[in-house]
């Protein structure tokens, strides 16, 4: 069984044997002091100097989960009873009564309930429930009695990079309400600032990446896309999450796999993007789901499809007045785009100067494209944003105001218009309300405004000391994602009051945007007729001094002529003398001749009756008969024919007198 083995043997001595250390000291290389480098050194105050990259810093992160409470209530009707005794069998209950009884702690127990019991039955007594109290307090007196709003921050994002970058734009993923996506812009490579950037974790792309975070996991991203270029704006398809599309500050567009990240799969060429930033980027309706439309402060909007980006399939620019043959230099540059898929064939787009134009997806040329341009605000449009719940309403941010404008009505709001001191960058209705919208301004202040609560000041406000980039409500309208310049993201969670709406809610708001509407179909109409009046106005003093004017020349051409009925002669050289009379005679027999030379050249055609044109093709069939008759040799015709027959009876009949 042991046929290979190999034996090792080692002296005893030779193995376990004890390492020794000593110290000596040992001279490895003397450099002797120089005079020339003594000569040359110089005494310098003290100096404190870093030599580390980067400050040491103790960083420590904590997440804690939310601990959910409910209060339950139920009611004793027979009792709490141990698990070993049947409720339902009398034998069992009452021996357990009886041994309760025995229990000499019983009788104490008993009456301590019994004290409670009547101290709760004396205090329900005091009050009668069936009685009306306070009837005499008026009712304005609680109005002002109401409880603040709160909210709650539950987690923050940071940048992956330090330092943090400009935060773009946040979007919440379609399908999944528990991510978001978070896209930065690298503003120091734009601006050539040749700033170190330093990440704790390389493997999330370059320094213009942007990421798809879990809202409950802000440490590190699920996602990260990356690009060569600055990324100016990136949308996620509304109706497939696969597709997500972006414009580059070099005017690029380029596509990426939702769930592959890494580098852009598709990428357009130079020569067919715009010419300046991309400025915005909206998903349009689409069978396939992969027509999007991309915007740009050059004046252009270019339709492009995911499938094929080496060219657009359509541009056009944003012209006040549209022309067949449009020009550049004469389109606003365009800052924002919105398409409600509710109603797939408009979509609007804001300008720089302030103006909405609406488009039509179903024009072939840019006349038919391009419906209308209002303007609404003084500045350049930041947010165009349509109400969940009525989608012919929408909020418009720009400037210093905030307007509730209607497609129904041209020209001017159709509810209020909401104003601050500071600049407003953002805004957002609440997809949780009908009535619950939500501004954000340069200072940092998030506003929420209430349109069933106040006009004139918000409700609720929060000050995070950094310019707000975005807001975004969640889709169910629990949470909201708000973006800060400064590349912070903080999700809220909103009070109950702004996250729940009433029964009666949507009916106020329907009532209130129709009461609106026609207040401003009233007043437009008003606006009208002031300027239809002040046309006529117009052409009636227009038309006075011109008859005045003319009364003048002819007085002034034939002062002493007189119109004399019984003198014809004057009356034709005065009308002779009229230089406007002669020209629309002249006009008039121009008018004439031409009616006569186009009746000339009209060819008539006389239209016949049913028998006439039977006895019309009688006849022609007789002639053609005739000319065959004609053609045959000896034939004679069918005159020749009743001459002889008359001859040949004339004959007959001087036989018969014979």
């Amino acid at each position: 069984m042991y046929q290979n083995q190999v034996v090792l043997t080692r002296e005893r001595r030779r193995f376990g044997r004890q390492c020794m250390f000593e110290d000596r000291n040992e001279l490895m290389v003397s450099v002797h002091p120089s005079s020339r480098l003594r000569l040359k050194y110089i005494m310098g105050n003290p100096q404190t100097r870093s030599m580390q990259l980067s400050s040491v810093m103790a960083y420590s992160e904590v997440e804690t989960e939310n601990a959910t409470f409910d209060e339950h209530g139920m009611f004793h009707y027979e009792g709490g009873w141990p698990k070993e005794v049947n409720m339902n069998d009398e034998e069992q209950t009452l021996r357990h009564r009886k041994k309760v009884e025995r229990d000499d702690a019983w009788g104490e127990e008993v009456k301590t309930l019994i004290r409670s019991t009547m101290n709760t039955a004396r205090q329900n007594n005091a009050i009668n429930i069936y009685s009306h109290f306070f009837d005499d307090i008026p009712p304005e007196t609680g109005r002002t009695i109401c409880m603040p709003f709160v909210s709650r921050t539950i987690n923050i994002i940071h940048d992956m990079w330090q330092p943090q970058r400009h935060m773009s734009i946040i979007n919440w993923m379609p399908n999944n309400n528990k991510q978001i996506m978070t896209q930065y812009s690298n503003l120091y490579a734009l601006n050539n600032d040749n700033r170190r950037m330093v990440t704790e974790d390389p493997t999330n792309g370059s320094t213009n990446a942007f990421y798809i975070w879990d809202v409950k996991n802000p440490i590190k991203p699920l996602y990260y896309y990356d690009s060569m270029e600055v990324v100016a704006c990136a949308k996620l398809c509304p109706k497939e999450e696969n597709n997500l599309a972006a414009g580059t500050y070099s005017g690029k567009v380029c596509t990426w796999d939702t769930f592959e990240g890494g580098m852009p799969t598709n990428i357009c060429p130079m020569e067919a993007a715009h010419r300046e930033m991309t400025s915005s980027l909206v998903w349009v309706y689409s069978k396939l789901n992969t027509e999007f439309y991309t915007a740009s402060l050059d004046g252009s909007i270019k339709f492009w499809d995911t499938r094929d980006l080496k060219m657009p399939s359509n541009e056009i620019f944003l012209e006040p007045r549209p022309q067949y043959r449009q020009l550049r230099q004469d389109a606003h540059g365009c800052t924002v785009l919105e398409f409600e898929y509710t109603i797939p064939v408009r979509f609007i787009a804001g300008t720089d100067m302030g103006s909405i134009f609406v488009g039509n997806r179903k024009g072939i040329n840019p006349v038919e494209m391009l419906v209308g341009n209002y303007q609404i605000c003084a500045g350049p449009i930041r947010t165009i944003h349509r109400n969940p719940f009525f989608v012919k309403n929408f909020l418009i941010v720009g400037d210093w105001r905030v307007r509730i404008w209607c497609e129904e009505v041209k020209n001017r709001p159709s509810t209020m218009y909401v104003k601050k001191r500071s600049q407003l960058m953002c805004g957002a209705w609440s997809t949780g309300r009908a009535s619950l919208f939500v501004t954000g301004d340069i200072e940092g202040v998030v506003d929420f405004w209430d349109l069933l609560l106040n006009h004139n000041k918000p409700i609720y406000s929060i000050n995070f000391r950094s310019t707000i980039t975005g807001v975004v409500f969640q889709p169910g309208g629990q949470h909201l994602a708000i973006s800060l310049a400064n590349g912070d993201t903080h999700i809220m969670n909103l009070d109950e009051a702004m996250k729940r709406t009433t029964s009666k809610e949507k009916a106020l708001m329907a009532a209130m945007f129709e009461r609106e509407i026609t207040r401003s179909k009233l007043l437009e109409a008003r606006v009208d007729e002031i300027k239809l009046r002040r046309r006529t106005l117009l052409m009636e003093q227009e038309e006075e001094e011109e008859r005045k004017s003319k009364a003048a020349a002819v007085e002034e051409v034939v002062p002493d002529l007189e119109l004399d009925p019984d003198n014809p002669d004057q009356f034709i050289k005065m009308i002779e003398s009229d230089e406007q009379f002669r020209l629309a005679l002249a006009h008039f027999h121009e008018t004439l001749e031409a009616v006569d030379r186009k009746r000339a050249a009209e060819k008539k055609v006389m239209e016949r009756t049913d028998f006439e044109q039977f006895y019309l093709d009688n006849l022609a069939e007789q002639a053609k008969l005739e000319e065959a008759r004609k053609k045959r040799a000896g034939s004679i015709t069918s005159k020749e024919a009743r001459e002889l027959r008359a001859a040949k009876k004339k004959a007959a009949k001087a036989k018969g007198k014979k």
